[in-house]
């Protein structure tokens, strides 16, 4: 099967979506936040659709644009975009982005429009020395100059100590970029592809440490080695040595339909237990109507609970 071509943005939104407690540690890193993981995470819709000349609509899908609700009851909004490579673009479709999602949210009172701009980001997984730290947004307006910077994120100077020191997991699928260079060498040299091995057989050890200790789900952990999987197999389509080794310790393909099986049964097993909680309440507003002396047709039919059940309740309480 050949590797997805949007492997790198896929892996991204599915963390995000699936993963979401994992996006708070980069916001930290990429705003000097200081969140503790407990905050509420709220998604806002990341389709815009702008007018064109002729009536006609463009629609324009953000990475990823939500809320995050603070222990203070604060709501900030936030816009996260994930870059393959530097584009010269990048700083004009953010600007787009941005500008529609704060009209999502303006308010006109008084002939006044207040809009409120989120706080952006760029992570890029590839970065050049030419790569800058921050990007500035200025606007020119009849009523005066204003900017905002753009936080730039360059994926590949987080190493490992760094990912697990400051809890970046959602960097894991793409630490592979750190190498790209060197994946010629390790598909020819089988003591450098072990070295590289290696980091993953720390990265696997430290997610399994990390469940173990309930810090994050078995769920997640499967994702993340999922992900990372899903990325490798397109950086290194080449390279089949290092993807066979690699996927042999993150486990491959396979994680992807096991991260889906242990959340549908972690559902399940919320849904059942649901059920028996409901389940008990009934039988217990039941057993009321016995004591109460009310004919059993009438508990079958406020409680829908069958006769036999009802019957079996009224004997276990001497009432029948």
């Amino acid at each position: 099967m050949e590797p997805s071509t949007t492997a790198y943005d896929d892996s991204f939104r599915t963390l995000l979506n699936d993963c979401r407690e994992l996006i708070i540690p980069v916001v930290n890193a990429a705003f000097c936040e200081n969140y503790t993981g407990q905050e509420e995470i709220i998604f806002t819709p990341n389709e815009h659709f702008l007018n064109q000349d002729g009536g006609k609509e463009e629609k324009r899908v953000t990475d990823s644009s939500f809320i995050i609700v603070g222990l203070d009851g604060i709501r900030r909004r936030y816009h996260v975009e994930c870059q393959a490579l530097p584009d010269s673009s990048m700083l004009m479709r953010i600007f787009e982005y941005d500008t529609q999602i704060a009209l999502d949210d303006g308010t006109v009172e008084k002939n006044v429009l207040t809009v409120t701009f989120p706080k952006s980001a760029v992570l890029f997984l590839r970065h050049t020395k030419e790569t800058p730290d921050i990007m500035i947004i200025r606007m020119i307006t009849p009523g005066g100059t204003t900017e905002y910077t753009v936080p730039v994120v360059k994926v590949q100077q987080f190493s490992l100590a760094d990912i697990f020191e400051k809890n970046l997991l959602f960097f894991i699928p793409f630490y592979i970029f750190s190498h790209e260079n060197r994946l010629p060498e390790y598909e020819s040299d089988a003591a450098k592809l072990k070295r590289l091995t290696s980091e993953y057989v720390y990265i696997r050890s430290k997610l399994e440490d990390l469940q173990k200790a309930g810090t994050i789900s078995e769920f997640t952990k499967s994702a993340i080695c999922a992900m990372t999987s899903h990325v490798l197999a397109l950086i290194a389509q080449k390279y089949q040595k290092v993807r066979e080794g690699v996927e042999h310790i993150m486990g491959g393909k396979i994680l992807e339909y096991e991260a889906k099986t242990i959340r549908n049964e972690e559902r399940k097993k919320v849904m059942a237990e649901a059920r028996a909680e409901a389940n008990a309440e009934t039988e217990e507003r039941a057993k009321d109507m016995i004591r109460d002396r009310m004919e059993l047709p009438l508990v079958e039919k406020y409680t829908h609970l069958s006769m036999p059940r009802i019957q079996e309740l009224a004997r276990g309480l001497g009432m029948l």
